[in-house]
């Protein structure tokens, strides 16, 4: 039985690949520019201004309906925006869909739909190492092929401890098992945009350390930029070295960890809903 896959479930190898873009400095990695998204009358998201650049762990944070996920969407290409711009190493990708923007290196892990139940945890990242190779998406391809792809396959499923449950298939996981297997996806697809939301939900206690150790791993390395939305304050404050706050939608503060979260704005906007540890 031939296990060919559907080229859109798994991003191709990113068009024109790092290219000229990824060595422009004068540009940001990404930026958002009055980036803005309507629902009917309700404005989710309305005007946000941002930059993301290399070595940088950038927080998303805010009370519940604020806008982060719904950001996250915008940037990722999985919604339209009403109005504004998303721009890569200065290009223009507002009009790109989401498969587009993941080949040009915008990553995003946890969306569970990433994952083939059917197939086993090793083949699922030996899919993704294939597609940034651009060996195609067969399983069955030529040998030499196969033996690289699985070794570095099975160097992914290392990094996120799930080197042992390589033969299972990725339905069998629990859900934190689940959210490990994208991470491994994601690291191995090598994007150079990190994006990450609400990282740690549904895990175990046991869980959480695996993967904040692995986005810890990845910032350190400094030449990736990483975006995270995240509710759990001491995660924010172990990882983050700036913070964006939305509130219904508007951006209402950006910067040091520190200064962001005694900002009187940040204060009123987190009124009642204990600001130090509920974002």
């Amino acid at each position: 039985m031939s296990h060919e896959v559907a080229n859109d479930r798994h991003p191709l190898p990113r068009e024109g690949g790092r290219g000229e873009g990824s060595q422009v400095t004068e540009h940001p990695v990404l930026a958002t520019e009055g980036l803005t998204i309507r629902f009917g009358g309700h404005v989710a998201v309305n005007n946000v201004t941002a930059e993301f650049r290399p070595g940088t762990l950038t927080a998303i944070v805010g009370p519940n309906g604020a806008g982060k996920t719904t950001y996250f969407n915008l940037i990722s290409g999985q919604l339209p925006a009403s109005a504004g711009t998303v721009k890569l190493y200065g290009e223009d990708i507002t009009h790109l869909g989401a498969a587009q923007r993941t080949r040009r290196g915008i990553g995003r892990a946890f969306q569970l739909t990433n994952l083939f139940p059917n197939l086993t945890v090793l083949e699922n990242v030996r899919l993704a190492v294939q597609s940034r190779a651009g060996l195609g998406l067969n399983l069955l391809s030529l040998w030499s092929d196969h033996v690289e792809a699985r070794e570095k396959a099975e160097h992914f499923l290392h990094r996120v401890a799930l080197a042992e449950r390589g033969g299972e298939t990725a339905s069998a996981l629990s859900h934190g098992d689940k959210r490990k297997l994208e991470v491994a996806i994601l690291l191995a697809l090598e994007p150079d945009i990190f994006m990450f939301d609400e990282p740690t939900a549904g895990m175990s206690v046991d869980e959480v350390p695996v993967v904040l150790e692995l986005i810890g791993y990845m910032k350190a390395q400094g030449d990736k930029t990483i975006l995270l939305v995240e509710h759990k304050m001491d995660v924010v404050r172990s990882l983050a070295d700036r913070i964006i706050v939305l509130h219904n939608g508007y951006l209402v503060a950006d910067g040091d960890p520190a200064e962001v979260m005694n900002s009187p704005i940040v204060q009123e906007a987190y009124l009642g809903a204990g600001v130090a540890d509920h974002v």
